[in-house]
C-alpha cells in the first residue's frame, strides 16, 4: 500500500511518498543527476551501518557517502561547513539533489547545506527515524544549533522529494521509537482531538511494531503538516507556530542538557508539551482534565513528562526561551491550549509568569 502527501507550494510543490518497502525503489523514485557521478548521500554512522549498502543498491549506482558522527552534537558550524565543502567538491550542480539519509539531525543539516551551497540545490529526504518521517522531513526547515540555543541559524528550503519507508523503523531502539512517538501525538494534541484519541487506543501497537498503525500514523502526521506547511510555508500568519507546541519549553531543557542523549529532542517536546498544557491550566485557558489526559498517555508511552530531577536552573531555562527564534519585541510567544486539540499561539505571555510556574515544577 502507498500513501502519497502533496505539500502544495506552487512551483515547488513536491510528493511525501509513504510505503513498506519504499526503499528499494529509491532508484525509480529519485531523480539521479544527469552527469553520471557518485550520487552524494549524507547520512551518520548509525544509519550508514544499518542501511546504506541498501540504499546503494536501489539507486543502481556508485554513491559518494558523507558520514557523521549519530547525535544532536552533530548540528554544529563545523559539519555545516564540512557538508557544504563536500557538495561543491562532488561537483553538485543546482539542479542536482542531495540525499539526506537519517534522522532529523542529518535532515536539518542536509537541507541546510543544500539551501547555502550554490545559493540553492535540491535535496531529496529519506528520513529513517520515526521523528524525521512524522515531522522534520516535512516542511523546509533546515537549521544548525547555535551556542545561543536549537535550530537558531538556518533557512527556509523545500525538499524536492520525501521518501518514507516504515521498515526502517525496524532497527530503531525503543527510546527513539518514543522520541518519534512524541511529535506524533503532538498533532492531536495541537489540532486534531479525534487523532489524540486514536493515539491513545493504538499508540502501544504503533511503538510495538504494528506496521498498519505506524503507516497510518505516518501519514495523519504529514497529512496535517502539509496542510498546515501549505497555509503558512515561513510562519509569517501564525498558523504553521502550533507545530511548536512543547517546543518552547523543550528546547530549553535540551540546550541545558548540552543537546545530548541524556535527552532526545522527542523526550524535550513530550516534556514541553505536558508544561504547555499545565501552564495553559494554570492560567485557567484549559481544564485541569485536559491537562491530566495529555500528562497521562505520553507518560503511559514511556516518556518523561516532568522537568523535575534533571537539576534544571529556572533562570537558565528561562534565558533559553528568551533567546528562541520566534522571539519577536522583546516577547517570547508560547503555544498554549484551550483543549486537547485546540492549540493556539500566545504572543501576550511574561516570562516572570514562566519562571514561577517552572519553580513549581522543579
Amino acid at each position: 500500500m502507498k500513501e502519497i502527501v502533496r505539500v502544495e507550494l506552487g512551483a515547488r510543490a513536491y510528493d511525501i511518498v509513504i510505503a513498506t518497502g519504499i526503499l528499494a525503489e529509491a532508484g525509480r523514485e529519485i531523480a539521479l543527476p544527469k552527469s553520471g557521478r557518485p550520487q552524494l548521500v549524507i547520512t551518520d554512522e548509525t544509519v550508514a551501518a544499518a542501511h546504506l549498502e541498501k540504499l546503494a543498491s536501489a539507486l543502481g549506482r556508485p554513491i559518494d557517502p558523507v558520514i557523521f558522527p549519530a547525535g544532536e552534537a552533530t548540528k554544529n558550524w563545523c559539519s555545516l561547513e564540512t557538508l557544504v565543502e563536500r557538495i561543491l567538491a562532488a561537483g553538485v550542480e543546482r539542479g542536482d539533489a542531495v540525499i539526506a539519509f537519517g534522522g532529523g539531525v542529518i535532515g536539518d543539516l542536509t537541507g541546510f547545506a543544500a539551501a547555502v551551497a550554490r545559493r540553492g540545490c535540491e535535496f531529496v529526504q529519506i528520513p529513517t527515524t520515526l521523528l524525521a518521517q512524522v515531522d522534520s522531513s516535512v516542511g523546509g526547515k533546515t537549521a544548525i544549533n547555535a551556542a545561543a540555543g536549537k535550530n537558531l541559524v538556518g533557512a527556509f528550503h523545500q525538499p524536492s522529494r520525501v521518501l518514507i519507508d516504515p521498515e526502517l523503523l525496524d532497527t530503531l531502539g525503543p527510546r527513539e521509537m518514543r522520541a518519534g512517538y512524541a511529535e506524533v501525538v503532538k498533532y492531536g494534541l495541537l489540532g486534531d482531538a479525534a487523532f489524540f484519541a486514536w493515539c491513545e487506543a493504538n499508540g502501544t501497537a504503533l511503538l510495538a511494531g504494528d506496521r498498519a498503525a505506524q503507516v497510518h500514523a505516518i501519514a495523519h502526521s504529514c497529512r496535517m503538516k502539509a496542510a498546515i506547511v501549505a497555509e503558512d510555508e515561513r510562519e509569517t500568519s501564525g498558523r504553521r507556530a502550533l507545530l511548536n507546541l512543547g517546543h518552547t519549553f523543550g528546547h530549553a531543557f535540551e540546550a541545558e542538557t548540552g543537546f545530548s542523549d541524556r535527552l532526545l529532542h522527542g523526550e524535550g517536546v513530550a516534556m514541553g508539551m505536558v508544561m504547555a498544557f499545565a501552564f495553559s491550566a494554570h492560567r485557567g485557558l484549559c481544564s485541569a482534565e485536559d491537562a491530566a489526559r495529555a500528562e497521562a498517555h505520553l507518560a503511559a508511552s514511556g516518556l518523561p513528562v516532568s522537568p523535575a530531577g534533571f537539576g534544571f536552573n529556572v533562570e537558565a531555562l528561562v534565558h533559553h526561551m528568551q533567546q528562541d527564534k520566534k522571539a519577536a519585541g522583546g516577547t517570547t510567544p508560547f503555544v498554549l491550549a484551550r483543549a486537547i486539540g485546540d492549540a493556539y499561539l500566545d504572543k501576550t505571555v511574561a516570562l516572570a509568569d514562566v519562571a514561577t510556574f517552572l519553580a513549581s515544577r522543579l
